[in-house]
């Protein structure tokens, strides 16, 4: 591999053999090192691969302001946490974003500066899983910090495992989506007179639609095959789930100005229909 660029004494930006641009981590592996310059493997000890189009210069100049200890102390944590992120922007951007917010959380908790996090209720509510996670994420972290962060930078890790999970690669779209889901499920429960139990496995289905159904309308790529044959028979077999819908759909244009294809709309109708019929009588 070839030095493509030294951002500083423990991190370089490099060429493969085969193309690809890798940034890479160890003690000594910039000093005195030129662009041009075969990489010493002997002295590198992490390799970080861009992916999903994301530039590499970028990511390295953000790595390069990261202590390489809480890049260690992120990739470990995220490994006994049992985190495998395979979506898009994958393990390199995950640890890396990470990093960068274990690294101003410190700064903040040694400063005596408390923040708290938005849409907490909704985290804990309609990210379960990743909300677990990230408390077995800061957990591990905590064990190796000299100064623990407090409980509620579980609800900001979750967030950015939501976000590993999309194929958007933007935090602030993330946190717009948990907002709108919660907006939607409010609806859900307001049209039908319902509380919908957050535990349950047809809301957590519903959520999950939610998710993708967001990651298409972001990549401009809903379903669309022009009002097929199973979406009529859906909107035909629910009117009142169909309504609902159509009422999910108005919140949707409203906060994301993007308009719901009818395909979208008869599977949201399918996917209202199944967590109301699911759902504990009130």
């Amino acid at each position: 591999m070839k030095i493509l660029r030294v951002f500083n004494n423990n991190l370089v930006l490099a060429r493969e053999p085969g193309g690809d641009e890798v940034i890479l981590t160890g003690r000594g592996l910039g000093f005195q090192a030129k662009p041009g310059q075969e990489v010493d493997p002997a002295k590198v000890v992490r390799r970080f691969v861009p992916s999903d189009g994301r530039d590499p210069d970028h990511l390295a100049a953000l790595l390069a302001g990261i202590p390489p200890e809480h890049i260690h102390l992120v990739s470990v944590a995220l490994a006994e946490a049992g985190v495998t992120p395979t979506a898009s922007g994958g393990a390199t951007t995950l640890v890396i974003a990470l990093a960068d917010h274990l690294n101003f959380a410190v700064h903040r908790v040694e400063s005596g500066l408390e923040v708290a996090y938005p849409l907490v209720a909704e985290v804990t509510n309609l990210y379960a899983g990743e909300y677990a996670q990230a408390q077995a994420v800061l957990a591990s972290l905590n064990q190796r910090l000299d100064t623990p962060l407090p409980e509620s930078e579980a609800v900001a890790i979750a967030l950015h495992l939501v976000n590993a999970g999309m194929a958007t690669g933007d935090l602030s779209y993330t946190y717009t989506m948990t907002g709108v889901i919660q907006q939607m499920v409010a609806v859900i429960e307001q049209s039908y007179g319902v509380a919908l139990p957050s535990t349950s496995v047809s809301v957590g289905r519903l959520i999950t639609h939610l998710r993708y159904l967001f990651v298409r309308i972001h990549q401009h790529s809903q379903l669309d095959e022009g009002r097929s044959a199973i979406g009529a028979a859906i909107r035909d077999a629910y009117p009142q789930a169909l309504e609902c819908a159509l009422r999910l759909a108005q919140v949707v244009e409203l906060r994301l100005d993007a308009a719901l294809t009818d395909d979208e709309v008869s599977y949201l109708t399918l996917h209202v229909a199944r967590v109301v019929q699911d759902c504990p009588a009130p």
